[in-house]
């Protein structure tokens, strides 16, 4: 048994608001990251090699919230965060606030295994991406129009706009989680944050257990409002219930997305469990999701509240 699961961010993506050519656009994206992993997983690689080769895709396509194509702070400039973990060992590791990394989940990763930390923030995190030999990339690279329009008109409004808010919505934060035929979980998370944030605002994609989680049970990557997910530790909370409450991964997912609405946020959560369970539930508009299951005749794919197919 394995399998893939895969966001592109959770907002208000109305279908009213999205027109057919922009929906397989995205289709079309997740199918591609949910390729790339399963290649790895069919072949019997590692779940943590699945995942970030699902979200370095993602990354590299200008339709997401993540690397290329992603939101601006209020300042104008493009800070990125990434997060992964390997649920078989709890190895970790994340950027918050990098500016340089054209692909910051492998950034992620190699703090992961090339140094004694798990996290890596702003100057000194793209000093290690240059000094590791990582891919970088110049500021103009990372932008779109259709973000610097999006933060003109946040700036004008004065507010803080969540990745794919009313006035942008087809666009967000990436994440994918996986099992791999050993029995391995791992999850990934990647995203520019809010549009019009403040400089040096850090989200729960790069926080351990708050926007990415992955153990022996579990494998989390949530996405919608940081602050909530941050107060709630939303992504630990699942395989929380699962450890200690004796929760199947459903209602552990359903419970936590109630703490964050709770909370004053919403957005959405993907999941995979030891036995190959999955979950993508979301109380937003919409939420770009798909999956590849061992068995499955190709990546299933989903945006509304359609099944994923």
């Amino acid at each position: 048994m394995f399998g893939v699961v895969v966001h592109g961010g959770a907002g208000a993506v109305a279908r009213a608001d999205t027109d057919d050519a922009t929906a397989e656009a995205r289709r079309a994206g997740l199918r591609a990251a949910l390729a790339a992993a399963h290649a790895i997983l069919a072949a019997g690689g590692p779940a943590l090699d699945a995942v970030e080769a699902a979200v370095v895709v993602l990354e590299d396509d200008p339709g997401f919230n993540a690397g290329r194509g992603a939101v601006f702070t209020h300042a104008g400039t493009i800070e990125l965060d990434a997060a992964l973990m390997d649920g078989a060992t709890g190895a970790a590791g994340a950027v918050a606030a990098v500016t340089t990394a054209r692909n910051p989940i492998r950034a992620a990763r190699a703090v992961m295994e090339r140094t004694p930390h798990v996290l890596l923030a702003g100057p000194g995190a793209d000093a290690f991406v240059r000094a590791a030999g990582l891919e970088v990339a110049p500021p103009d690279y990372f932008a779109t129009a259709e973000r610097r329009a999006q933060l003109e008109r946040a700036r004008a409004r004065g507010a803080v706009v969540l990745d794919h808010g009313g006035d942008t919505p087809n666009l967000g934060t990436v994440g994918a989680v996986a099992l791999d035929a050993a029995g391995r979980l791992a999850a990934a998370t990647s995203t520019g944050g809010m549009t019009n944030k403040r400089y040096g605002r850090v989200g729960d994609s790069p926080i351990l257990g708050a926007g990415t989680w992955a153990d022996g049970r579990v494998a989390v990557s949530c996405t919608g409002h940081g602050e909530a997910f941050l107060r709630t530790a939303a992504a630990h909370a699942v395989a929380a219930r699962m450890r200690w409450g004796g929760a199947v991964l459903e209602d552990a997912a359903r419970e936590a997305l109630a703490d964050v609405r709770a909370a004053g946020g919403s957005g959405g959560l993907i999941g995979i469990d030891a036995a190959g369970r999955t979950v993508m539930p979301f109380d937003t508009g919409g939420m770009y999701r798909g999956q590849w299951l061992a068995g499955d005749a190709g990546a299933r794919v989903a945006i509304w509240g359609e099944g994923v197919g």
